[in-house]
């Protein structure tokens, strides 16, 4: 189309546009010059700016952070409801007969805990933060239990058990042991057993590349597994929940009556 054409109409979703168009050769360059603010050009346009801001750029940024931040609660939230649902007819395929040994080397199965509530978590003593974190929050909702509701947590015991057999031995968890609530039960077992515990759990472990010194990181589920006490799987706890909202869950559940 020739720029000497003085209009052209475009059809969009809002309707009909008349473009128009300069008539002459000075109508252009008059043009070319007041549109100079947004010309990509260097040195084209107001001083300091180009084609992307800083601003711009500080809005993407946040955009994408708050898109991970979503998609990560979305995840959990999914994560909640298909492990921690639980049909009328049957049992949630999660769990099952373990044993390993606790910090006096003595064994311990799932019934050592029959007719008691318990918290399970798996960790690994040289976790830098996540295992930790994960672990106080755990206590402080026990410690709100105690002053609440007494008589619940005296029911209650959470339980570690180590994903890393290869470096938590007994002395290393018992060192370790001395950071967190004393209401906690540390266990370990061989590879085997430990491997065999997780799956049954559909617990994620993978081992991270070694350092050139041999230390490593593993990465593993972050879920608290809640237990009645008939051992049976009552409700998952995500690292998004809060210590108040594993209480409240704790609670609905330790006090619900069936209503048939």
């Amino acid at each position: 189309m020739s720029f000497l054409s003085a209009a052209t109409t475009a059809t969009t979703n809002f309707g009909k546009i008349i473009i128009r168009r300069p008539r002459n050769t000075q109508q252009i360059a008059a043009a070319a010059r007041s549109r100079r603010g947004f010309s990509t050009e260097p040195g084209s346009g107001p001083k300091g700016r180009g084609p992307v801001s800083w601003v711009g750029l500080g809005l993407a940024g946040v955009a994408a952070a708050s898109a991970v931040s979503y998609f990560s609660i979305m995840r959990e939230r999914r994560l909640e409801e298909a492990m921690g649902k639980i049909v009328s007819i049957g049992k949630p395929a999660i769990g099952g007969p373990w044993s390993l040994v606790n910090l006096d080397g003595k064994l311990v199965t799932e019934k050592t805990f029959a007719g008691q509530w318990t918290l399970l978590y798996f960790g690994f003593a040289r976790c830098p933060d996540i295992c930790p974190s994960e672990m106080v929050k755990i206590a402080r909702a026990i410690d709100q239990l105690k002053k609440t509701h007494p008589e619940l947590a005296a029911r209650i015991r959470p339980v570690f058990v180590s994903v890393d057999p290869a470096r938590d031995s007994l002395v290393a968890l018992k060192d370790y042991a001395k950071d967190f609530h004393p209401d906690y039960v540390f266990l370990t077992g061989s590879p085997e057993q430990v491997q065999k515990m997780a799956k049954s759990y559909r617990v994620y472990v993978s081992k991270a590349d070694e350092t050139d010194d041999g230390d490593y990181l593993v990465d593993h589920s972050i879920v608290t597994y809640f237990h009645d006490e008939k051992g049976d799987l009552a409700d998952v706890f995500t690292q998004s929940m809060k210590p108040s909202d594993i209480v409240e869950k704790v609670v609905h559940h330790m006090t619900f009556v069936p209503s048939f």
